[in-house]
């Protein structure tokens, strides 16, 4: 593959950009940087004026936008052009401390950003990565409909061909470099370990230690020792002292597995750890200080284990910086057929077993199986596949999980829900439709607003709008009206 420069990209076909600063010297500084390698630049100072330049003309290659402006600031900025345009490409500027505004923008659909002040290679890069890159990706995955694969250690890889999957990816990429906390909501098996040592691995503690710590694999007591550690005689066995998890991953990353069976306590002893970064080991009298990232991962539901006071709200908000939900293998089967390839190839290299064909019906019947335990329980039928290397009972033991299956149709939607689970996913079911019914009604009687509808429910209004947007309800437009009329 030839190696192109940013010159040569705008040389081939001018490109359009859109700078938007309030302070003159630097929309001077970054026209002149952006004019030498013959880009088309146009210059604003405010958001408003972005807004209407977008409305007008909405041929910008790429969108450069200062965060912090006056009146309409780079946020506002941002939400508003991409209703104008929702595929329109925008970098944010922004200073390297405010971490909070960088992950907002990512949020709202930025696709990188860029620290100020900043040097000519510094763009150049920055441009190569979303013009160059980004289109020429875009037309090889149109073209050929590969996938993005990524390998980690210990025989992980990260796949993405799926449109959710990729823009997990594209934000990856982009919290990665943010280093803030980062919480991983998903059902079991659908790969949040994965996606957490991808997160280490583009990040720039990368080459420090990423330590994995299982809250429901350890007992509360046992727990506390491993991520404090102890000192000699701190209770009776303690022979020696011993360092813990945050102590040895200083300048490195945790992932805290699990997070959600982690007892109350230990939750308080750990918001203090995250709030100041200081802690003591066990039977220590002296504070300890230590540099590490947190990404913590669970697949409960956070909104109801609040409620429930089996997990604090304010340790709950310190670690959802930015939160990634991941989906279930059942919503993006189109990855199926690669994650089946893949498993197979990855299988055969590590048993030193002979690479083995499978017809189109194993692949059909692989689809059509709602895999309750995602790409655990997928890599484990490719296992039990290559050791049996009988493609007919494998085709028949999926047909018969999947009648099981048909029996609870609706607990089969829900997540965890399967056949394997059976009375446990039909009450899940039919008390998450409970549910749903009891906040439409509470929304319907209050006429939409949502406050009133909070409290009809004795819930609070952040974990309604949790609920609302985890059962996809959205406001009817001819109610739209009414709801404002009567807030007012």
């Amino acid at each position: 593959m030839s190696t192109m420069t940013t010159g040569s990209i705008a040389g081939r076909s001018r490109r359009n950009i859109l700078v938007v600063d309030d302070e003159p010297s630097m929309l001077n500084y970054t026209r002149t940087l952006l004019e030498v390698d013959n880009y088309r630049v146009e210059t604003v100072t405010s958001g408003e004026e972005a807004l209407h330049r977008l409305q007008k003309n909405p041929a910008f290659d790429l969108m450069l936008v200062d965060m912090a402006m006056p009146r309409m600031n780079g946020l506002q900025t941002i939400e508003s052009c991409k209703k104008v345009k929702p595929d329109q490409r925008i970098v944010a500027f922004s200073c390297l401390s405010d971490t909070n505004t960088v992950v907002q923008a990512i949020r709202l659909g930025a696709m990188d950003y860029m620290t100020k002040p900043f040097y000519k290679a510094e763009l150049d890069a920055l441009l190569h990565r979303c013009l160059a890159g980004q289109t020429e990706d875009a037309a090889a995955s149109a073209a050929d409909g590969q996938e993005h694969v990524e390998s980690l250690e210990n025989d992980l890889f990260f796949l993405a061909a799926s449109p959710v999957m990729k823009q997990i990816r594209s934000q990856i990429a982009l919290v990665a470099k943010v280093d803030v906390p980062v919480l991983l909501l998903g059902e079991s098996g659908v790969g949040k370990e994965i996606l957490a040592r991808l997160v280490h691995k583009l990040s720039p503690r990368n080459h420090h230690p990423l330590l994995k710590v299982n809250c429901a694999a350890l007992p509360a007591d046992l727990l506390e020792s491993e991520l404090f550690g102890y000192e000699q005689g701190a209770f009776t066995g303690a022979t020696r002292q011993k360092p813990g998890k945050f102590e040895l991953c200083n300048k490195g990353t945790i992932l805290l597995d699990e997070i959600g069976e982690m007892s109350p306590a230990l939750q308080a002893k750990l918001l203090h750890v995250l709030q100041d970064g200081q802690f003591s080991r066990l039977g220590g009298r002296s504070n300890i200080s230590a540099d590490f990232r947190v990404l913590a991962a669970t697949n409960i539901d956070m909104p109801r284990a609040i409620e429930s006071r089996s997990f604090r709200e304010d340790l709950y908000y310190r670690l959802n910086a930015f939160t990634i939900n991941i989906p279930p293998l059942r919503e993006r089967r189109e990855e199926i057929p690669l994650l089946l390839r893949h498993f197979m190839n990855q299988f055969s290299e590590k048993y030193a077993h002979p690479s083995m064909g499978y017809s189109e019906k194993l692949i059909q019947a692989c689809l059509a199986y709602h895999w309750p335990g995602n790409l655990r329980e997928l890599g484990n039928f490719v296992k039990r596949f290559m050791v049996l290397q009988d493609e007919t009972l494998a085709i028949s033991e999926l047909a018969e999980k999947a009648r099981g299956q048909s029996l609870l149709p609706s607990a089969a939607d829900e997540p965890g829900g399967s056949a394997d689970l059976g009375l446990k996913s039909l009450v899940r079911s039919l008390k998450d439709k409970t549910e749903l019914k009891a906040i439409e009604e509470a929304l319907t009687a209050s006429n939409w607003n949502r406050k009133q509808a909070a409290v009809r429910l004795n819930i609070s209004y952040k974990a309604l709008l949790y609920k609302m947007k985890q059962y996809q309800i959205i406001q009817p437009r001819s109610e739209e009206a009414g709801a404002r009329t009567a807030l007012r």
